[in-house]
């Protein structure tokens, strides 16, 4: 436990020198937060990067902020946004740029395991958009329609797109289930900092624009099976993208409490069980959602009126 308070301390000093600043009372809570989190971070037998961005505030909670984590499906985040990207460009009238109603008629030679949608369609008949393949890829991670999708955008435009953001480390250098480039320590990766900017920058416009903005997140946001939401509201807005691998699980998103929504990246490596790294970023989820939504639903000084309060007493 002094090792857990020490480790909150630090965390304490630094994010009151760089955050945003609150009035004391909301900086207590985001201090319980961070003590929480790391309690969290102490019990789990593996390495934890964390990132938690209030998009109101500017305040930041950070573990391992600049430490590369393998981002697994994670990374297609970064896929769908040059989707987006090019769109958006086409509008504008770029020429050789992907739009989302492109249409992909399925080949055999694309697909590769883990593909539980373009896996079962029928090569040569079955036909797809750009926007079917993204909302594919996203809802149930299909690894063949991320991959046409990164043929179709061109890897390279992936790279050049975080890295026009600053985003020197968050890089896809292979397309999924390259087994053979994976052996070669070609691992798609990011840090939680970086990822956390990464959908920032999308939240404020600086990559996509209104109104194909707003269906980025709605494509984000497709129903999944992922850690972030597990434990919150079911008519939550999520937009997320959760990645695994062996010994690696992550979780990278934003969530959309009203009045206060913020981004959440959990990543974690090297774990002993993959379950308990699950449970670890569901239960850092929920303690950052309970945060949100009490500041959401209170005034500076913390009074909350809900539905039906009657008032003083």
């Amino acid at each position: 436990m002094r090792l857990t308070a020490l480790v909150f301390l630090l965390w304490s000093a630094m994010a009151h020198a760089v955050d945003a600043p609150l009035n004391v009372k909301q900086q207590v809570l985001w201090d319980h937060l961070r003590l929480a989190v790391a309690e969290e971070e102490q019990k789990l037998d593996g390495v934890l990067g964390v990132a938690i961005l209030d998009l109101n505030s500017g305040q930041t909670l950070l573990i391992r902020p600049d430490e590369l984590f393998p981002q697994a499906s994670s990374i297609k985040i970064a896929v769908l946004a040059e989707l987006y990207h090019q769109a958006q460009q086409a509008a504008h009238g770029a020429n050789g740029k992907a739009t989302l109603n492109d249409r992909y008629v399925v080949r055999a030679q694309d697909i590769v395991p883990d593909s539980s949608i373009l896996g079962g369609l029928t090569p040569g008949v079955s036909s797809l958009t750009n926007h079917d393949l993204a909302t594919i890829m996203v809802a149930v991670s299909d690894n063949s329609a991320t991959n046409v999708l990164i043929d179709r955008l061109g890897m390279d435009n992936v790279v050049r797109l975080t890295g026009s953001l600053g985003l020197l480390h968050t890089q896809l250098r292979r397309k999924m289930m390259d087994l053979q480039a994976a052996a070669l320590g070609k691992e798609n990766i990011s840090t939680p900092r970086e990822m956390m900017t990464l959908l920032e920058q999308i939240y404020r416009g600086k990559v996509i624009e209104a109104p194909l903005l707003d269906d980025f997140f709605n494509v984000l946001a497709t129903h999944k099976d992922s850690w972030i939401p597990r434990d919150l509201p079911a008519d939550l807005k999520i937009a997320n993208k959760p990645g695994e691998l062996e010994g690696v699980r992550n979780d990278s998103g934003i969530v959309f409490v009203k009045n206060r929504p913020y981004v959440i990246c959990v990543m974690s490596t090297y774990l002993a069980s993959e379950r308990a790294g699950e449970e670890a970023i569901s239960r850092i989820s929920r303690l950052a959602y309970d945060l949100f939504d009490r500041l959401s639903r209170a005034s500076n000084l913390g009074r909350v009126i809900s539905p039906g309060n009657g008032g003083a007493r």
